[in-house]
């Protein structure tokens, strides 16, 4: 039997690592890295061999390097997304059969929790369940970038007696204003923060959680919504990427 590794490793930095995400990569024989299109990618993939390098040193494992398959962007979204998720389980398909002999322990080291929006989990878990039992995974969970954007705002996540939403960037861009109290939004490429000034928003944001680079912005969405859109625009074109996180929480009684 095949055995797959879904490693947590936070927001990048080596100090995020759970202990049992240490103890787990001590087992792995391969570690598959994806590589991504487009301008950072060595950055992205350099902060993962950081590392292996600095828990295991530079030798008893592999690195395997395969190209991400990019999303296409047509008008049918769901139909983008079900096209990249066959592509992907095609490679990770792959991959074990031809890097994976009988016995071995591979792995995916995967941004904050493999919980949190990631089809990692759903796509590894269809594997497993089409390999008439040569192919088991393992899901080590490590710390999100939710639990660092509020560590570093310090604030709570919640507050007494409410919900907290964790949503996208496309449903936030697209829903009433009205629906969004006390949400943590991911994956904004279109900075949709901006459609709730005059709300009595605050924002909480954070890029680069966890790196050298770490970038926060905290306020009201009316006073720092164009800084905010200044920032984000400046550090991508600085990098050729950027991985961010907000949280949006409506003040109660003028309050926050």
């Amino acid at each position: 039997m095949k055995t797959l590794y879904l490693i947590g490793m936070g927001p990048g930095s080596p100090e995020y690592l759970t202990m049992q995400a240490i103890n787990a990569l001590k087992q792995v024989n391969v570690f598959f890295m994806l590589e991504k299109e487009g301008r950072g990618k060595a950055e992205l993939l350099k902060m993962r061999q950081t590392i292996l390098t600095h828990y295991l040193g530079n030798t008893g494992y592999r690195v395997v390097m395969a190209t991400n398959p990019a999303r296409a962007k047509t008008v049918d979204y769901q139909n983008d997304v079900q096209v990249w998720h066959d592509e992907k389980r095609a490679l990770f398909a792959q991959l074990v059969a031809d890097e994976l002999t009988d016995g071995q322990i591979g792995a995916f080291l995967l941004w904050g929790d493999p919980s949190l929006y990631d089809q990692t989990v759903s796509l590894i878990a269809d594997l497993t369940a089409h390999s008439a039992g040569q192919l088991e995974f393992i899901i080590i969970p490590g710390i999100t970038s939710v639990q660092v954007l509020t560590a570093k705002h310090k604030i709570p996540l919640n507050r007494v007696g409410e919900s907290i939403t964790i949503t996208t960037g496309r449903h936030v861009e697209t829903c009433s204003t009205d629906e969004i109290n006390n949400a943590v939004v991911m994956l904004d490429y279109n900075a949709s923060f901006q459609r709730f000034t005059g709300q009595n928003m605050d924002v909480y944001w954070g890029g680069y959680l966890g790196c050298a680079d770490e970038v926060l912005v905290a306020g009201a969405v009316d006073e720092v919504c164009d800084d905010l859109l200044r920032i984000k625009s400046q550090v991508r074109d600085e990098k050729g990427w950027l991985m961010d996180i907000y949280l949006l929480r409506r003040r109660i009684n003028g309050a926050d």
